[in-house]
């Protein structure tokens, strides 16, 4: 038998680009598998396999049924926080968190659940309750076959630190229930904001992995261990494991949120969560992933060769080489479904407002409430997953009325946005302009821009880092629409606390209630910068 010849690959961080935070990663076999938060988002839950560290494929999202997860009217970033994914006795288990209210201080709104399929692809069960006294729940599996929830209790009480402690309570799979006791085992270390809780068991040690510091720049991963579960637990004595924390030269920014997976050669690895600022402060992306390679140094798992550090770029061998990024056309001929980079928003895909057959050939969309909706926006994107980039798509719409509105949207969340968008004024006729939500402020930025009736018109947008410009075209050359605009808008730091990242799409909105649809031939985004 002819043996596959290894070399040595470069992985090239972040391993999963543009808005892929709180990765829960996991090995079953030769497969690893991560899982990331989608919060708005749905389908939720995104799952990316490999072979070898270095190449992933995102491959499915089990949440995809209302009856396991509904989002309708869930505030910007909530629904989808910080999934984690782990294997036992040929199971597949799915813990996740569908945040209902995070901002209304001092208490939060936060479902857990767990749902399970015997295969990776699903189908996924119906999903089992466990608790709402907090976030990040996690699965521990253990030895002697017994199983236990770990998850951060959040403290709403007055002159109390709101990310009280971590607790731990045993799952009974018969009943799909918490039963017995729940004990607070950890209250995190000195550096603060203590979440994310991973439990490893490693010899005689039982590892607790979390994150601290916030999910911002001050991120952090903390580890402590003991040999019982319940603790006590002894923190690292070089923590924490990971950092970007004040070091500002750094590329990979806001390090923390992690997991770790030993490979079947018994190498260990941990996965976490980072960002990339575009100009020292602003995140367009979102929080992408990487993967650090780890060595045990005493019992204690440190990042190889990197100190504390998250590390841009390593070698692993590997059996194939890397390829290239591919550029993604999709032409919505003969499509029955849409491809999995797209999305939408806190709602399944379904006929009344997205159709691939209505106009054979055109992806319909049926307008129905404005951008700045939590409920029914007819929006369908994908993630921004490089700094440089263009995003074309043609469409047709014969818009009535000046509320009847479609076009091509850069998004980050209800409150900010950009979008060009075909419309209709009582004199101008059809018409063209920007809308820029800011903050929550929606204005237009330009006079109208009257266009022809019954004609296609190809719309485009081009990001280049710090800035992006819209073109549109009706024939011959592309024209430029307005003057270039600042993409800080689309990012986790502008106007609030976020946890996404920048998506581009195609919308329709009709707020006189009509259901005006608006059709698109083709949807082309090509990256420049990978």
């Amino acid at each position: 038998m002819q043996q596959s010849t290894k070399i040595l690959n470069k992985v090239q961080n972040p391993i999963l680009r543009g808005f892929n935070p709180d990765p829960s990663i996991l090995r079953v076999g030769e497969d690893y598998y991560i899982a990331t938060s989608t919060f708005e988002w749905f389908p939720g839950v995104q799952i990316h396999h490999s072979r070898d560290l270095v190449n992933w494929q995102l491959i499915g999202r089990p949440l995809e049924r209302l009856s396991q997860l509904n989002m309708m009217g869930n505030p910007d970033s909530g629904g989808i926080w910080a999934p984690c994914l782990s294997y036992d006795k040929g199971k597949f288990y799915l813990i996740y968190t569908d945040v209902k209210a995070w901002k209304a201080d001092p208490y939060k709104i936060a479902y857990n659940y767990l749902v399970t399929a015997e295969s990776i692809e699903g189908p996924w069960s119906e999903p089992a309750y466990l608790n709402t006294s907090g976030f990040d729940p996690s699965l521990f599996h253990d030895d002697d076959g017994r199983k236990w929830l770990v998850n951060l209790v959040w403290d709403h009480r007055k002159d109390h630190d709101r990310f009280g402690h971590i607790i731990l309570q045993e799952y009974d799979e018969d009943s799909k229930q918490l039963v017995g006791p729940r004990k607070a085992i950890f209250k995190g270390t000195e550096i603060g904001s203590v979440e994310g809780p991973h439990i490893y068991k490693v010899n005689d040690y039982y590892y607790l992995l979390t994150a601290e510091g916030g999910t911002e720049y001050q991120h952090a991963e903390s580890i402590a261990r003991s040999q019982s579960l319940e603790g006590p637990y002894e923190v690292h004595p070089s923590n924490p494991l990971i950092t970007a924390s004040g070091q500002a030269d750094l590329a990979l920014q806001k390090a923390g949120h992690a997991s770790m997976v030993e490979a079947a050669d018994g190498s260990w690895y941990l996965a976490h969560l980072c960002g990339r600022p575009i100009d020292g402060k602003h995140c367009i992306l979102g929080r992408e992933t990487a993967l650090q390679p780890i060595e045990w140094i005493n019992g204690w798992p440190y990042i190889q060769g990197g100190e504390n550090q998250p590390l841009l770029n390593w070698v692993i061998e590997t059996n194939d080489e890397v390829p290239e990024a591919q550029n993604t056309r999709i032409d919505f001929q003969d499509m029955e479904t849409l491809p999995l980079d797209f999305q939408s928003l806190r709602r399944p895909i379904t006929e009344d407002w997205l159709s691939l057959a209505d106009r054979p050939g055109w992806l319909r969309l049926y307008g129905q409430e404005p951008t700045t909706s939590l409920f029914k926006q007819s929006l369908i994107a994908r993630r921004l997953q490089a700094f440089h980039a263009d995003i074309e798509t043609q469409m047709e719409f014969e818009p009535q009325d000046f509320q009847e509105m479609a076009g091509l949207i850069a998004y980050y969340d209800t409150r900010n946005h950009y979008y060009l968008r075909i419309s209709r004024d009582e004199e101008l006729g059809k018409c063209l302009n920007i809308i820029q939500t800011d903050k929550g402020i929606s204005e237009e930025l330009l006079d109208e821009i009257p266009i022809p009736d019954s004609r296609a018109i190809s719309l485009k947008v081009e990001i280049r880092k710090q800035s992006l410009q819209f073109y549109y075209r009706l024939q011959g050359d592309w024209i430029a629409v307005g003057n270039s605009l600042p993409t800080k808008i689309l990012s986790d730091d502008y106007d609030h606390l976020g946890f996404t990242g920048a998506f581009i799409g195609m919308c329709a909105q009709d707020i006189t209630g009509q259901f005006q649809h608006a059709d698109f031939k083709y949807f082309n985004y090509q990256e420049l910068d990978r």
